[in-house]
């Protein structure tokens, strides 16, 4: 597998967990970065869920890159999943999958979790190392 990082964003944009993988796949960027990509692919996914000719539409599901692709789950509660993987990665809508089951039966069954702060859960880090490695 080629997953570089993965994203989770609350409903109003705000980057509430993040985590490289693969060492050296993608550059180390500060925390402020993180928070103004998060929040800029939030006002991306919403403009394209009003751009659809055909209808209603959730919004982006699969942006690519050159050399990456990011691959978003958006969930009925406005979380979003964000997967960076290379262009070929088959499987990222499956794992997407995983880490939210991850999440719900880790993060939300949490009754100290306050919803749309960042996520502060050794359950879920392991659960994640276990998904997508370290």
């Amino acid at each position: 597998m080629a997953i570089w990082g993965l994203w989770v964003i609350n409903k109003a944009g705000g980057l509430v967990y993040q985590r490289n993988f693969g060492g050296d796949g993608l550059p180390r960027l500060t925390a402020n970065e993180y928070l103004t990509l998060a929040g800029t692919l939030h006002g991306i996914h919403a403009i394209t869920s009003r751009l659809s000719p055909t209808g209603p539409s959730s919004g982006a599901q699969v942006i690519s890159g050159e050399t990456f692709k990011l691959t978003i789950l958006l969930t009925a509660t406005g979380t979003k999943f964000v997967l960076i993987t290379s262009l070929v990665e088959p499987t990222a809508d499956s794992v997407l999958q995983k880490v939210y089951e991850a999440y719900a039966d880790t993060v939300m069954k949490n009754p100290f979790h306050i919803p749309e702060m960042p996520i502060q859960s050794e359950g879920f880090d392991t659960r994640i190392a276990a998904l997508l490695g370290s």
